[in-house]
Order: C-alpha cells, then sequence, then structure tokens
C-alpha cells in the first residue's frame, strides 16, 4: 500500500497554562481532590455522556454515522461505566458555529455531565469546545479534521478537546501528493465554503502541491447555500487545471458536481471532492452526475481497519439495517471507548455509599495520555495537543447515483491504492 509521510506537530504545552484558566473550579468531593472539579455520581445514579453531532440537514450521515459507533460501543462495554448505566444526551449542531455554540451551551449545563463525544463538523466543534473546557468537560472529536483544532498554538480553550480522527495536514499533504505524483497533474484548482474543514484542508492541499513543483491556478471560495455554480466554474475553467478539487459538504458539492459538465473548458479536468461527501445525500442530491465522481477520503477498507472492525461492521448492520453511511463510525466507536476506559481508571467509588467521584482534570489527562489502544479504526496514540488518530490515503469512486445503492466500498468504490 501506497505510504506517504504524516505531518506532525510540535512544540509543548505546559500544565499550568492549559489550566490557569479553571483553577476556580479546583474542589474536593469524597476522597477525590481535582483543579478542574469533582462530578459526584450518586449510587444507581446514571454516568452522564453528552455527545453533539449534525443529526439533520443535508449532512445528516456525517453526524448519524458517528453517533451510530459511539451507540454500539456502549453496547460492547455493556452500557454501564464505573458501575453506572449511561445516560448518553445528544445535542444536534446542524454542522455549523451556530448550531456547535448552541449545543456546546446546552451540554455544559446539563448536570454533571462527565464528558462529551463529538462533533462531526469542525465548524461545531470550533465553538462548543472552549464552551464546555470553560466548564472543565472534556471534548473527544469523532470526525472534526481541521488541523487548528490540534495544532501546537492552539488557544488555552481548546487544551480540553482531542480527536480519534485524524487532522486534514495529513489528508492535504496526501491528496496533494496524489494528485501530483499519481495522476500527474501540473495544476490544480481548489473551492472551498469558508468552514475550518474545507478552507484549511484546500489550503493544506494547495501548499503541499505548489511544494512538489504544481502550480495552484486558481483558490476559489462559495458560501454553503449557493446553487449557481457557473460563474465560479466558468472563471476556473479559463486557468485550464488538471484536478478541481472542492472538499466542501453535500448540498454545494452537490450543485458543483451537476454543473461541472455543462462547463465545455473542465471537461478534461480531473474533479475530486472530499471524505464528507461518502454519504448517500451525495447520491440523493447529484443523482446521475454523481457516476464517476470521485474522493479522497480515509481508507476504511477492511485490510487497513483495526482487526476487529469486520465484527464491528456485522454489529452495524444487524442494529440499524444497513451498513455504514460515511466513514467516521469506527473513530466515534474508538472515542467512546477510550472515554470509558479512562473513566474506569479514574473513578473512585465510596464503598460505603456507593458513590462515584471523577476528577475532571484527572479524566483529562487520562485521555490524553491514551497510547498503544488497537481501535477499530486503527492504532490510537495521543499526542499532548490531543491528535489521536492514525491516517490511511484512499480515492474512492462512485460507482452509480442511485441512492439506493450506496454502499461504501462498492459504491463509493475503493480505487486507490488498490
Amino acid at each position: 500500500m501506497q505510504t506517504w509521510l504524516k505531518i506532525g506537530t510540535v512544540g509543548l504545552v505546559t500544565a499550568t497554562l492549559a489550566f490557569a484558566a479553571s483553577n476556580a473550579l479546583a474542589e474536593t468531593k469524597g476522597p477525590v481532590t481535582d483543579d478542574l472539579g469533582v462530578v459526584e455520581i450518586p449510587k444507581d445514579a446514571p454516568i452522564v455522556i453528552g455527545g453533539y453531532w449534525v443529526i439533520s440537514g443535508p449532512d445528516t450521515a456525517l453526524g448519524v454515522d458517528s453517533k451510530r459507533g459511539v451507540e454500539i460501543a456502549f453496547d460492547d462495554i455493556g452500557a454501564k461505566i464505573a458501575g453506572h448505566a449511561i445516560q448518553f444526551q445528544v445535542e444536534d449542531d446542524g454542522c455549523n458555529a451556530e448550531g456547535g455554540q448552541t449545543a456546546g451551551t446546552k451540554l455544559s449545563t446539563l448536570p454533571n455531565v462527565v464528558a462529551v463525544l463529538g462533533p462531526a463538523c469542525s465548524s461545531a466543534a470550533t465553538t462548543a469546545a472552549p464552551i464546555l473546557w470553560k466548564q472543565g468537560i472534556v471534548d473527544i472529536g469523532t470526525a472534526t479534521t481541521a488541523p487548528s483544532l490540534t495544532a501546537a498554538d492552539r488557544k488555552p480553550d481548546y487544551f480540553g478537546y482531542l480527536r480519534t480522527i485524524y487532522s486534514d495536514a495529513d489528508q492535504g499533504h496526501n491528496d496533494a501528493e496524489y494528485f501530483y505524483k499519481v495522476l500527474k497533474c501540473t495544476t490544480l484548482a481548489t473551492i472551498h465554503d469558508g468552514s475550518p474543514y474545507a478552507s484549511q484542508l484546500a489550503k493544506a492541499a494547495a501548499n503541499h502541491f505548489k511544494e512538489l513543483g504544481g502550480t495552484v491556478v486558481a483558490e476559489e471560495a462559495i458560501t454553503p447555500t449557493d446553487v449557481d455554480m457557473h460563474p465560479v466554474l466558468t472563471g476556473i475553467a479559463t486557468k485550464k487545471p488538471c484536478v478541481l478539487y472542492f472538499p466542501i459538504f453535500v448540498a454545494a458539492a452537490a450543485q458543483i458536481v451537476r454543473q461541472v459538465p455543462e462547463v465545455p473548458g473542465l471537461k478534461d479536468a480531473k474533479v475530486y471532492g472530499g471524505s464528507s461527501l461518502a454519504a448517500p445525500g451525495l447520491l440523493e442530491a447529484a443523482g446521475d452526475a454523481a457516476k464517476g465522481f470521485r474522493i479522497t477520503n480515509v481508507d476504511i477498507s477492511p485490510a487497513v481497519m483495526g482487526k476487529a472492525y469486520p465484527d464491528f461492521v456485522e454489529k452495524y448492520k444487524k442494529k440499524y439495517g444497513e451498513g455504514p453511511i460515511n466513514s467516521f463510525h469506527a473513530h466515534a466507536y474508538d472515542a467512546a471507548v477510550i472515554l470509558s476506559k479512562a473513566i474506569n481508571a479514574v473513578a473512585k467509588t465510596d464503598a460505603a455509599t456507593g458513590t462515584t467521584y471523577i476528577g475532571r482534570k484527572a479524566l483529562r489527562d487520562a485521555l490524553f495520555a491514551t497510547k498503544g489502544y488497537d481501535g477499530i479504526s486503527g492504532p490510537i496514540n495521543c499526542d499532548e495537543h490531543g491528535e489521536c488518530g492514525a491516517f490511511n490515503f484512499a480515492v474512492y469512486e462512485f460507482t452509480s447515483g442511485d441512492p439506493a445503492t450506496f454502499k461504501l466500498g462498492e459504491n463509493p468504490k475503493k480505487i486507490y491504492p488498490q
């Protein structure tokens, strides 16, 4: 399998800086003293885990797939953590900053919420993670790939955020390698929609493409609600790019997929989208125009996933009556598992009363110390900036525009690497 260099982050974040803003939350409850506060769970009371994903609108598959991954993980651990039944409270973030702010606010005020899983969209995490961390609540992203979220220079507001998904610093690097070295293209045009995911991924790919010796002939921006793409596509066509790359979301991407064939100057361009488009919604919106459309993606073929992945897929099918509907279910499953392990490691239960105590800083530290976990998405090894997931590059092609034929591995089908 083709492997390219993973871009790492450098630099250290001191514990003093990381927690200085939250020292006012320090407290002692029962046997636990913690700088960020202590969650107290009475005997027979549930342990509250929050979640937030996009579970409505055109990008529903992206969030629902992650939520399902967490639900299966909870099934596998017996629906209990630290001896308490799990109460899973999920909010819809709409895959945007406003929705993330609303979801983060709701979850941060949920009584005794121990930790939060999600989201799928970087724009939602950008606003929600600081709200949660202000209350000492750790947040594990499941499909949020914007490099800024785990950058070495990220603000202290994000020191409670980590993720089991990879960074788009890796995705963009590998996308550029593929465009330049495999497709043998020397000219690239990109389109983003202003979201942290799309803008940072397109920029990462463009920057490395130039480092390789290629020329970026256009870097255009649209809005997620744009319908008529002809003006931007016509402008790009005059630059004659070998590759047209738009790692954006379903609604706008479908419009581009439909309209590219109507622009004569792009008839020879190689057209690629991003991983957020590995969803039945793309076929519902683009129809027959989606046939032959390609996306760069994380490789989710069983050969490169963790050894337990095939069993997980069977559980998914049995529980939901269909196979996975996006690419990030495995990362969400792993997020739930490492959270349960970390809680079990730091929780202390009073033998006399049955009350469980969980220190928030202790939980954060345990999660960031996760190393060597053999996840179903692959190995999970967290660094000091919250980057935990590995990345395997692949290209998928849609073989039909019929939404009823959507099936990861078949439609879209993996075409690279073979």
